[in-house]
This record gives structure tokens, C-alpha cells and sequence, in this order.
């Protein structure tokens, strides 16, 4: 076990110098800690490879992804629930997270909220971990004295949240790689097999039928440009890539998503049930009602839909209602601000808003179910037309010399 040279003070003032043996040198700090020992030094000492703690290069260490969070924050919830102290919280999470990054990142905010910190802004250390929701709820808990109410929330919420993320990608991906195995296996055909007919037929002497002749053509013109094709698309993609960073660019490309056939619709549902969800999730934690816009807005995925919700905000800000500004957006569905509506008249918007969401939700996966159902035969038919008819057009020629014969 690697050996680390210390030095630190006592709770009494008195300074220590020292070694101990720990697994790295957060767990040695951690058990100096233990012994009541402040660590103003902790060095890893040398003499053997067994002393020193080999580091991936950042850039090669794994992400904090959607699933540790999830994880995280429902264990987090069931230990708190149960009564145990936040400290001894991070430092069980800290010790059991499987992913390394966020192992360390744990150890860092458990250091923090030991050193006086609050939790949530312990957690703003790490905005790409725990974003603007996640660390405004927290900070709501705080302050309420609910943090185990809203770490179940946080828990139920980034569940289903990632439910529906994972369904659109679903539904996104598949006729996506169908399309692009399609073309790897056309453009394979055109470059490898049909020019091996071409030759056997120049042997033959004889005219070609027009659907010959075109896949023949159309080969040698796959043959003459197929690098320049690529290039066309590699720069095509990274121009695209860099328009859609505008702002000009975002909102005409995410405005043109959402009319898409099927897609659009799609996409529209999605957005309706992630603004629901984390609205009525963030007004139900005590987030004012501002500020849970701000980040709904940030949170929608969607430019047009974002700027929707900004205006809402605005108009709440001077006065009005949230239904009203919501339906002259013309982004949301008239039933949607109707439901939104009622919620604001009873004063029950949160219970409302989470009607709407797991309305919606649903709706999500029965589109999802109904577009992999609708893309299956399109694709078993697009794929039998393009491929049969290359198959036929090379063995046209075979056929009429057989008939002649």
C-alpha cells in the first residue's frame, strides 16, 4: 500500500509530522481527519512503484453520466431518509461510486461541506455533474429543512427523465443506422460488384438495357467522385455542425425540427413532458417560480421552445399568469395551458403540472411504439426496391442473352 509523508495540526494547535499508509491521498487525508489531525501537507513518498498513484490524463477519464446520478441521488435520498448525517452520506457514496471521476468529485464536496460549506454550493463546484435543477433543488431542501423529500423528488424526477431520453434516442437512432448500413451496402454494390459485371458484359458486345446502363453509369461516376463525396460530407456535417452554434442557426434548425412529419410531433410531446415535469418538480421543492422558469427554459433542449418559455417568464414578471403568455406562444398545445390553467385557479400547479407530464409521458411511448412500428415496413420496402432493383438491373442482360439463346 502506498506510504504518504504528512504534516498537519492538532485540534490543541500542537503540529505532527508523520507517515501513513493509505490506498491514495484522499483516503490518507480522510484518515488523518479521523485522527483529528488538520493536513496542511500530504505527499506521496517516494522509493517503488507501490508508493505512487498512476493517474489517467483527464481527457481519458470516464464522465459522470445520467445513470450515476441516478443511482447516486436515490441511494443519497434512502440514507438521509434513514437519518444518517450528510457527512458520513458523501463518504459512503464517495467509497461505493464505481465511476473514478465521480469517486473524486464526492470526496471534494465531502470535503467541503466538512470545511462549512452548505451542500449546494458544495455541488456548484461541479456544474457539469450537477446542473442549475439539481443544485437550486438542493439548495431548496436546505433551507426547508426537506433534503430527504427532495432528493426523492430529484430521485423520481431524473428517472424519468431519463426514461424519456433514452425512448427519443431510441426512436432517433434506429432508422438513422438502418439508413446508413443501406448506403454502406449500395455503395459497396456500386464500386466493388458492379464493375465486375461491366466487364463481363463489354465481352458481350452488345447494347444494355436502360436500367443496366444506369447503375453501370451511375458506378463509374460513384468511382470518379467518392472522395470528393466524402469530403462533401465530413464538411458539409462540421459546417452544419458550426451554423447550428449560432444563434440564428439554432433557432432555424431546432424550428424546422419541430415541423418535421412524425418527428416534429414527437419532439413536441418530449418537450411538453420535460417542462411539466421539471416545473411542477421544482415549484413542488419550493424553487420560486422565476427562477424555475430560468432553468426550465435552459433545460428544454429545444431553442424555439426555450425562447417560448423566456417570454412566459417575462410576462410573470409583470404580472400575468402563467397559462395566458404560455398559449400565445403558440409552441405549447391548447390543452396543455388549459390544464396549466386550472392548477393556477386552485392553487394545485404542481399536482397539475405532473398530470400534464405523466400525460404526456405516455403519449411519448406510444408515439415512440407507433413510429417503430410505421419505420419497420418502410425500411423493408426501401431497402427490397433499392436493392432488388440493382440485382435485377445487373442480370437483365444474363436474361435476354438466355432468351435469345
Amino acid at each position: 500500500m502506498p506510504v504518504f509523508a504528512y504534516e498537519g495540526r492538532t485540534t490543541s494547535g500542537e503540529v505532527r509530522r508523520g507517515e501513513i499508509e493509505a490506498s491514495n491521498m484522499d483516503a490518507a487525508r480522510s484518515m488523518l481527519r479521523q485522527r483529528q489531525i488538520a493536513a496542511t501537507s500530504v505527499k506521496a513518498k517516494g522509493g517503488g512503484l507501490g508508493s505512487v498513484e498512476l493517474k489517467m490524463p483527464e481527457f481519458l477519464q470516464p464522465g459522470v453520466g445520467t445513470k450515476d446520478l441516478v443511482i447516486f441521488t436515490r441511494q443519497f435520498a434512502t440514507m438521509i431518509d434513514s437519518g444518517l448525517p450528510l457527512v458520513q452520506c458523501l463518504e459512503i457514496q464517495s467509497k461505493q461510486a464505481p465511476n473514478p471521476t465521480f469517486r473524486k468529485q464526492l470526496v471534494a464536496i465531502k470535503e467541503n461541506v466538512e470545511s462549512g460549506t452548505t451542500f449546494a454550493d458544495a455541488l456548484g463546484k461541479f456544474p457539469d455533474t450537477f446542473d442549475d435543477l439539481f443544485r437550486n433543488m438542493i439548495a431548496a431542501g436546505e433551507v426547508g429543512g426537506i433534503l430527504d423529500t427532495i432528493l426523492n423528488r430529484l430521485a423520481q424526477y431524473l428517472e424519468k427523465a431519463d426514461k424519456l431520453k433514452r425512448q427519443i434516442k431510441g426512436a432517433m437512432m434506429y432508422p438513422v443506422i438502418v439508413m446508413l448500413v443501406s448506403l454502406a451496402v449500395v455503395a459497396l454494390l456500386l464500386l466493388k460488384v458492379v464493375p465486375t459485371f461491366e466487364e463481363m458484359f463489354a465481352e458481350f458486345g452488345q447494347a444494355l438495357p436502360a436500367p443496366t446502363q444506369f447503375v453501370i453509369d451511375l458506378s463509374k461516376w460513384l468511382q470518379a467522385n467518392f472522395l470528393y463525396i466524402v469530403v462533401g460530407i465530413v464538411v458539409g456535417g462540421f459546417s452544419l455542425r458550426q451554423f447550428y452554434k449560432t444563434k440564428r442557426g439554432e433557432i432555424l434548425i431546432d424550428s424546422l425540427m419541430l415541423k418535421l412529419p412524425v418527428f416534429g410531433d414527437l419532439l413536441i410531446k418530449t418537450a411538453v413532458a420535460r417542462f411539466c415535469r421539471t416545473l411542477g418538480t421544482m415549484i413542488a421543492s419550493g424553487v420560486p417560480i422565476l427562477e424555475a422558469l430560468d432553468i426550465c427554459g435552459r433545460t428544454a433542449g429545444n431553442k424555439v421552445i426555450e425562447i417560448a418559455v423566456n417570454n412566459v417568464r417575462e410576462a410573470i414578471s409583470e404580472g400575468r399568469t402563467i397559462a395566458e403568455p404560455l398559449s400565445e406562444a403558440g409552441v405549447f398545445p391548447e390543452m396543455v395551458c388549459q390544464m396549466i390553467a386550472v392548477g393556477e385557479a386552485t392553487g394545485a400547479l404542481d399536482v397539475m403540472l405532473g398530470k400534464v407530464a405523466d400525460f404526456y409521458e405516455d403519449e411519448v411511448d406510444q408515439a415512440v411504439e407507433n413510429l417503430t412500428s410505421m419505420m419497420e415496413p418502410i425500411i423493408i420496402v426501401f431497402l427490397g426496391t433499392i436493392i432488388g432493383g440493382l440485382v435485377i438491373a445487373m442480370y437483365m442482360p444474363i436474361f435476354t442473352m438466355a432468351s435469345g439463346i
